[in-house]
């Protein structure tokens, strides 16, 4: 009988798959597979979802989608033939009349093993128990004389399925995830892990994929955590990766990846400013567009979105648009060139007077009598919104929106106005996170972007008070209240679920929170015409929140 196996070598792929471009995945694995042989890897592990992109949702359910992953990963499988690492893959697998969420495992040039998601997400952004069949409790892999548990992302949530690999033998357990970013994840994937840990003393090996899909992000940062619970490696935050550790066996039995590198974890701000770049750059990159187009209003929430914009696709495929009305003070229409000039974009003047009064004069018939009000003001919004279209149709960059989740969550946006765009990089910042993040901006310039260091936001844009500025000295005071307490009362609504009555009770004024109840109901019409954007707090507005438009109900407290 051949003597344990002391050694394995674990290629760990953080990497960054397209949804639906199973070719370009299937050639993504093929070149991380090189890169571990080169190391002298034996297994390369790749996400969850890996081949076809995660999450596919329901074009999981299309039978020449299944069928093109199966053939991918059968040919990755020949590939195994030549002796080189096996791999561990995630697919979607059809088979028995069942749709499964499956890791396969390759090796010797065929699929050795298949494992299954036992546990499917069905909550926030996820909807799994819509899409795939619950699989059955696993027993590990075996993989060249080392018996692999491998729970799917969901499966180490629960105690249930790393009890089972542990009663079946497993040795190790890796865990391929597409675990999407939101602030302070890390902190909780790590705790979730130390627990299963525990309860095993299994050594976890925790792989989970970067960029965007949609609004979601993959924020990467895997890990290995030993049996006693130390980290054994941390790969970097946002970034792609191939990187082998060494597992040994001990004289007990039990496997150690110790020696990894470590790359700590992005700061809050940091990692929250990474999130909205990566969106932001793979929804552009992904969907083929040569680049954005964004009105630069002088305004803070437009120039953050245009510093994120060259951050993420470099300065020459930014276009920055002032079109200034008879409203716009002459400080931001200094404010906006200012801002344009930092970042080194192109940047063009349209004025809009001229559109605003054909419009006024075509309606002019119909709204005789009436008195000018917020109709008129949305005018300007509207013509905004029509030239920046016409800009993005006429030359093929994607028009971004601007709006932040404070303005969001109210409805103080127009439909067809200023909502108009194909991606929201700051729809779920809040209006008080984005004056921090700006701040943070001028003074920091994380290594992964692609513009340029020192101010890039003017200071008097941060200082001033924000304003739409769509008749004579308006603010946004006007309408609402001080940010401060219209975000601290938004988290208690949307983040918290909480009673109009536990939000008194913190302090808040009871008309104005059962004001900002009515109008965060009031507002879902426009919610769900609005483009999609990045995915930061644990509700977003998407695929997190869904309420009914027609809705009578208020928490009267």
């Amino acid at each position: 009988m051949p003597a344990p196996r002391t050694e394995l070598r674990i290629a760990l792929g953080q990497l960054n798959p397209t949804l639906g471009d199973i070719d370009g995945n299937l050639a993504l694995a093929r070149k991380a597979r090189a890169t571990a042989a080169a190391e002298g890897a034996d297994l390369l592990v790749l996400t969850e979802l890996f081949i076809s992109g995660y999450s596919p949702e329901d074009l999981a359910l299309r039978p020449a989608f299944q069928a093109a992953c199966r053939r991918a990963i059968e040919a990755l499988a020949a590939d195994t033939a030549d002796g080189g690492p096996g791999v561990l893959i995630g697919t979607p697998w059809f088979e028995d009349d069942k749709l499964t969420n499956t890791v396969a495992l390759l090796d010797g040039g065929r699929i050795e093993a298949v494992r299954h998601k036992v546990d499917l997400p069905n909550y926030g952004v996820f909807d799994e128990k819509r899409v795939f069949d619950v699989g059955p409790l696993p027993g590990p892999v075996s993989f060249r004389g080392v018996r692999i548990g491998v729970p799917i992302c969901e499966d180490i949530w629960g105690e249930e399925v790393v009890e089972c690999l542990l009663e079946t033998g497993a040795e190790i357990l890796i865990v391929p995830n597409g675990s999407p970013y939101i602030r302070d994840k890390h902190d909780v994937r790590l705790q979730i892990a130390v627990a299963r840990v525990i309860e095993s003393e299994l050594p976890l090996i925790y792989v989970n994929q970067v960029g965007g899909q949609d609004e979601l992000v993959f924020d990467g940062a895997s890990f290995g955590l030993d049996a006693d619970r130390s980290l054994a490696f941390l790969m970097p935050a946002f970034e792609e990766a191939v990187t082998t550790v060494t597992y040994r066996r001990g004289e007990d039995g039990v496997w150690s990846g110790k020696g990894g590198a470590f790359t700590p974890p992005p700061p809050a701000d940091e990692a929250n400013w990474l999130a909205c770049v990566t969106g932001l750059r793979d929804y552009v990159q992904k969907n083929g567009f040569p680049g954005v187009v964004l009105g630069l209003s002088g305004g803070l929430d437009s120039a953050l979105c245009a510093v994120m914009a060259v951050d993420a696709l470099g300065a020459d495929r930014v276009h920055c648009v002032m079109m200034p009305s008879r409203f716009t003070s002459a400080e931001s229409l200094e404010d906006a060139a200012a801002c344009a000039a930092l970042l080194g974009v192109r940047y063009d003047v349209v004025p809009i007077d001229g559109v605003v009064d054909g419009f006024a004069a075509a309606l002019g018939d119909l709204f005789a009598g009436t008195e000018p009000g917020v109709t008129e003001e949305n005018l300007q919004s509207r013509a905004r919104g029509t030239l920046l279209m016409a800009m993005s149709n006429k030359f093929g960059a994607m028009l971004l929106t601007t709006g932040n989740k404070s303005e969001v969550s109210v409805g103080y946006a127009t439909l067809y106005g200023d909502m108009n765009g194909g991606f929201n990089p700051i729809k779920d910042l809040y209006k008080t996170e984005v004056r921090r993040l700006a701040r943070w901006r001028n003074a920091e310039r994380p290594s992964q972007v692609l513009g340029p260091a020192g101010e890039v936001v003017p200071q008097r844009v941060i200082d001033k008070a924000p304003s739409a500025e769509l008749r004579a000295d308006q603010t946004d005071a006007d309408s609402l209240p001080p940010y401060e307490v219209l975000d601290a009362i938004l988290e208690g609504l949307v983040e918290e679920e909480m009673s109009v009555t536990e939000i008194i009770r913190r302090g808040h004024d009871a008309e104005i929170v059962r004001q900002i109840e009515n109008m965060l109901y009031a507002a879902e019409h426009k919610r769900r015409q609005a483009a999609p954007g990045t995915k930061i707090t644990e509700k977003n507005f998407g695929r997190d929140r869904r309420y009914p438009i027609t809705n009578r109900f208020r928490d009267h407290g």
